[in-house]
């Protein structure tokens, strides 16, 4: 394939910001476009109380742009440059009145005006730098205006012309600034009107990920079971029927994790570092766990992990469920990760009456620093979604020998095989799942799970298939490129 010159643009991009997985795919599929041999920038807003300037070196080399948003409004914005790695220039486009008053990166009043002024000064800014993509990969629903942006009030640009467009669908649940079930039936945006004035109120109703799936020449989501499933009303988010007449244009991407990032060889949270060849250093990172989280340390215990937002896409509502009769067994639970009080409430009143088996760690801060051991000291991970438009942590948790348990769903789906030994010479599970959304089927993987654990050749196994296994991103990145192929072939057809 020739060179191709790819902007990627998202409203998250780690190691400079970051809330859960759009930021990690943000950072490492341009990186690995990159060592594949193309010309990628990547574009993102400038928090201002979040980037640390001296510390990612980050310069200003455009001040004062005056951005038009429409006939009516005019902002200042300015443009700084930073590496994503050597040769992968990264851009921000900074207006603090919008982007820089809080910590929080997201929960404006004024959601959909902030990516609306993005989308305008990302558009902007590609033409101020003369490149001249072949793609422009928008990264879910903060760019989803960029499609729809492209093809009209950018129609006539020179540099943007030659450029097809991807929309990336990474959870069709978020769709605009505030919930599309909360946006009156009258006021839902049939997406072909022209938008509104800036400052108008009806700007709100604007459904940004609706404009990405019309106006993008191709779509894609985060795995091929989720760009079935969001065909389906079920799923579909009340957009399925749009999804299906543009059925031919949706393709489903397995996302892959950042094999340089992940790796237990290297991992400098681990205690003990270790690889396929010597899994019995894990055991170490198990005691440094038990003993971090004030749990009785013993080997022999299971140690179940949950590192995920505390939500009820995640099926915590089946956790808490399942948690009282799993913790009458012999066993241990650490789960950590952010998220709704009301979990967080319940987890806690449990964890007081299980002290020497729960522990509940609902801190961002706790698992951006200690995320991987966990991992490393974990024997299970266990993540029952509801839905699961692909899933990263249970991609990491093989990279760290640790065993998943999930509900077979969307990308779950698509990257857990269930275990079965009366079936495993064939199938060759590498984790544990369960169909339906019911606590009776948890515990029933849970109980086929921790029976497995006991016997310590199989479970040996099991840990080396996930270990072994591939989910980097240099598959996924080829698939891309294949996607950005018949983006351009789309574009040449319109």
């Amino acid at each position: 394939m020739k060179k191709l010159k790819i902007v990627s643009i998202s409203a998250e991009l780690d190691p400079f910001v970051k809330t859960g997985g759009l930021g990690d795919v943000a950072r490492a599929l341009p990186k690995s476009l990159h060592r594949l041999g193309h010309e990628v920038i990547a574009i993102a807003p400038f928090y201002s109380k979040v980037l640390d300037i001296k510390k990612h070196n980050l310069k200003e080399i455009y001040p004062d742009v005056l951005i038009n948003i429409d006939k009516k409004n005019n902002i200042k914005v300015s443009f700084w440059r930073g590496e994503l790695m050597p040769g992968l220039p990264v851009y921000f486009i900074r207006c603090d009145k919008y982007f820089g008053k809080k910590k929080n990166i997201y929960g404006s009043s004024r959601e959909n005006a902030r990516f609306y002024l993005f989308s305008v000064a990302a558009l902007k800014l590609i033409s101020l730098l003369k490149f001249k993509a072949d793609i422009i990969h928008c990264h879910d629903w903060h760019t989803g205006l960029i499609p729809y942006l492209k093809t009209t009030r950018f129609k006539d640009s020179q540099t943007l012309k030659s450029a097809a467009t991807i929309f990336t669908i990474h959870n069709l649940t978020f769709q605009l600034g505030s919930n599309w079930w909360d946006v009156p039936v009258k006021s839902r945006d049939k997406g072909k009107l022209a938008l509104p004035d800036f400052k108008s109120n009806s700007l709100a109703y604007i459904n940004f990920a609706k404009r990405g799936i019309m106006y993008a020449d191709a779509v894609n989501t985060v795995s091929e079971t989720y760009a079935k499933e969001i065909l389906k009303k079920h799923f579909g988010q009340d957009l399925h029927r749009i999804l299906m007449n543009r059925r031919h244009k949706l393709f489903g991407v397995v996302n892959g994790i950042d094999y340089y990032q992940y790796n237990p060889k290297t991992d400098k949270t681990l205690i003990k570092n270790y690889t396929i060849d010597n899994i019995h250093r894990k055991i170490v990172n198990k005691r440094y766990a038990q003993k971090l989280y004030h749990l009785p340390i013993s080997d022999n215990t299971p140690l179940i992990c949950l590192t995920s937002r505390l939500v009820e896409q995640k099926g915590f509502d089946l956790v808490i469920d399942v948690l009282p009769t799993l913790l009458l067994q012999d066993v241990q639970v650490i789960i950590l990760g952010a998220g709704d009080k009301r979990y967080v409430q319940k987890l806690n009143k449990l964890s007081k009456s299980y002290k020497d088996k729960l522990v509940v760690i609902p801190s961002h801060q706790e698992v951006l620093k200690r995320e991987t051991l966990v991992y490393a000291g974990s024997d299970f991970f266990l993540l029952p979604s509801r839905f699961e438009p692909c899933g990263i942590n249970q991609l990491i948790s093989f990279r760290y020998g640790c065993v998943p348990i999930v509900r077979a769903t969307g990308g779950l789906s698509d990257t857990v095989i269930n275990f079965d030994p009366k079936t495993d010479k064939k199938t060759k599970g590498n984790g544990f799942n369960f169909k339906n959304y019911k606590t009776a089927e948890l515990l029933v993987a849970l109980t086929r799970a921790l029976e497995t654990y006991h016997h310590r050749q199989v479970w040996k196994d099991l840990i080396r298939r996930g270990m072994s296994a591939s989910f980097s991103w240099d598959l996924p990145a080829r698939k891309y490129l294949e996607l950005y192929k018949k983006a351009k072939i789309f574009k040449q057809e319109q």
